[in-house]
């Protein structure tokens, strides 16, 4: 299974030409560098999916933003099930 995770473009870090960026993103007050070259469109402020440091799409904020509590819950859920006795 695949899993990309939302995150905020803050800044472009590097540029070759408009399309090899990499960029800065923001997921939740976790910032890592992130490929560009398969969003070219994408822009400062832009929500995007990141699949292994690269992105590969571009969403909107409130998907974003439902993306990320869906993951939370996840991450919830298998807290839990790892904290029960077998």
């Amino acid at each position: 299974m695949c899993l990309a995770i939302p995150g905020k473009l803050e800044n472009i870090t590097s540029e070759l030409d408009e399309v090899f960026r990499i960029g800065s993103v923001d997921f939740e007050g976790i910032k890592k560098e992130v490929n560009l070259a398969l969003v070219p469109e994408a822009k400062i402020g832009d929500y995007i999916l990141v699949h292994v440091g690269a992105a590969i799409g571009i969403i909107n904020e409130e998907e974003a933003k439902k993306t990320m509590d869906a993951l939370k819950l996840m991450g919830e859920d298998l807290e839990l099930e790892s904290d029960s006795p077998m």
